[in-house]
This record gives C-alpha cells, sequence and structure tokens, in this order.
C-alpha cells in the first residue's frame, strides 16, 4: 500500500514538471529564419539603354570629275586607302581625240566600304563610284525623350556592346545633342561616339548602348527585395544581436537590382532580404548570410 502511494506521488511530480516544461516551450518567442546581406559601399549611376546601328563617325561619296568608262579597278572592298590615292581609272577617250587615262581619288583616309561601278561601266559625275569610311571613330545616334534632356550633356559617359564582342564594352561619350525636340515624337538626336582603334566594330553593326544620365556618389547599396514599402516610406529589417530592428531609410538611385541609400543605413549593416513579411520589431531570427 505505501509502494502505492510513492509511485502515486512519483507520477504526479512528473506530470506536473513535463507540463511545465512544455509551458515554458510554447510560451518562448519564435525564433524566424531569415536571409540578409551586408549593405556595401558602392557609387551607383541612372543610366538610359538604347539600341542601334553603328555609323562611321567620317564618310565619304566619291564621285569623278569627268565622264567616261572604267577601265582599272585600283581598290576592293574593305581595302585601306589613304586621301589622294586612286580607287578607279576611267578612260575618257572622245572620237579623234586621245586622253590619259583619268584617276579617281579618295577624299578620305580610312577603308575602302564599297565600290559600286565594274569595268566597262560608263560614268558620269553624277555617278556614285565607291563609298569610303574612316572607321577610327563610329558614332551612334539616339533618339532621347525630351524628359531626359537636362541630364545629359556633352561629353556624358555611354558604353556599347556588340553581339560579336558579347564579354567586351566599348566606351563612348556624348559628342552632340541638338537642341530642338521633334514635336512628333517628343525627342531629341543625340550622337554617341566611340574611339574604334582596332576597327572592332564596323559599320552597320547592331548595339546596345548605356547612356549615364547621373552618377552617384559613394554610398550604402542594398538589393531591392530588402524594401519594404513605397517612397517616402521606405524601410528595412537590420539584424542587431540576433534580432530584427525595423530603420526607415531615404532611397537614391536605383541600378538593375540595387537601391542606393542616402539616409538610415551605414556600410556592413546587416539587412534581411528574405523572410522579412513574418518579422517584428525585436523578434529573434536565425540569420542566414548571404555573399
Amino acid at each position: 500500500m505505501q509502494s502505492r502511494k510513492i509511485f502515486i506521488a512519483a507520477l504526479f511530480l512528473i506530470l506536473i514538471f513535463g507540463c511545465g516544461r512544455k509551458a515554458d516551450k510554447g510560451n518562448g518567442p519564435e525564433v524566424i529564419p531569415v536571409k540578409a546581406s551586408r549593405a556595401r559601399l558602392e557609387a551607383l549611376s541612372e543610366a538610359l539603354e538604347y539600341i542601334g546601328d553603328i555609323k562611321a563617325k567620317d564618310e565619304a561619296v566619291i564621285y569623278p570629275r569627268v565622264s567616261g568608262k572604267v577601265i582599272e579597278k585600283v581598290k576592293e572592298d574593305n581595302s585601306p586607302i589613304k586621301k589622294g590615292e586612286v580607287i578607279v581609272y576611267l578612260d575618257r577617250d572622245e572620237v579623234g581625240l586621245k586622253f590619259e587615262k583619268a584617276p579617281v581619288e579618295s577624299t578620305l583616309t580610312g577603308v575602302v566600304g564599297r565600290v559600286y561601278v565594274d569595268i566597262g561601266q560608263n560614268v558620269t559625275a553624277q555617278t556614285a563610284i565607291a563609298l569610303v569610311v574612316s572607321m577610327d571613330q563610329v558614332k551612334i545616334d539616339l533618339a532621347i525623350p525630351e524628359k531626359y534632356l537636362p541630364k545629359i550633356s556633352l561629353g556624358a559617359q555611354a558604353a556599347l556592346t556588340v553581339d560579336a564582342y558579347p564579354q567586351e564594352e566599348f566606351p563612348g561619350r556624348v559628342t552632340k545633342i541638338t537642341p530642338m525636340v521633334d514635336v512628333g515624337t517628343r525627342t531629341a538626336p543625340v550622337e554617341i561616339s566611340v574611339d574604334n582603334p582596332e576597327h572592332k566594330l564596323q559599320s552597320g553593326m547592331f548595339a546596345t548602348v548605356k547612356l549615364v544620365i547621373q552618377q552617384g556618389m559613394e554610398a550604402p547599396v542594398i538589393l531591392q527585395e530588402a524594401v519594404i514599402g513605397k517612397e517616402p516610406h521606405t524601410y528595412v529589417y537590420v539584424i542587431e544581436n540576433n534580432k530584427a530592428v525595423l530603420k526607415q531609410i531615404t532611397l537614391g538611385l536605383r541600378q538593375g537590382p540595387y537601391y542606393e541609400v542616402k539616409e538610415g543605413l551605414k556600410a556592413q549593416d546587416l539587412v534581411v532580404t528574405m523572410g522579412q513579411q513574418r518579422l517584428s520589431e525585436g523578434a529573434p531570427v536565425n540569420v542566414e548570410i548571404e555573399e
């Protein structure tokens, strides 16, 4: 009888302490798993992106000074040429008269883009003989919406990419801004020039152009998905001592998936990028840091 009483008492104590431990565990705050990355210092820029055709910066259509028949072709397509060199010779003999063959000379140093005539063809002073292009520098003409024109100035930086060299970026600059806006399209022509010493860029190539219209200062940069709310009321959760701290921030430039933070953060702050929907001020977290 005595042993039975001892057994019942021990069982009663086990039940009391066991329930107590479960209650303690159930009443504790939930630890929320999140992903986070550190704000890094970087200077972002705002850029416009366009597509267009590359053209030679300088080109000339060559015409003969006299009429005649093409009797000799000295240069072919893609031949290098200097100013004053002969492209073709013409026979300008007339009945009863004999002339020396007449040279048709290039007015530009560069490359023969195309010879338009063939041997035996009769030409006049209005016949285009060849196209000569200077490929040391190329250009792209863009139509820029009027709202962006105040942000564009001569010398502004640009960058070109082409399919032929997908891993290479060719730096350029704004060399001409037409001051008149087209009333139909509300755009103005802007010329981008690119140095091309190796002649990798060819006239007629299709290119993508990024035109920088605003260059920011070095500031903390965060991923777009970290931002909560809409401007001007934007926030992020920062991890401090394994707890979530809500901070209001002021956003600046955006470049791709990144935002510049003008106020509210400092470099190396650990900012939540995933899981913030479940967070509240002071919530304990289990952090996975993304590089």
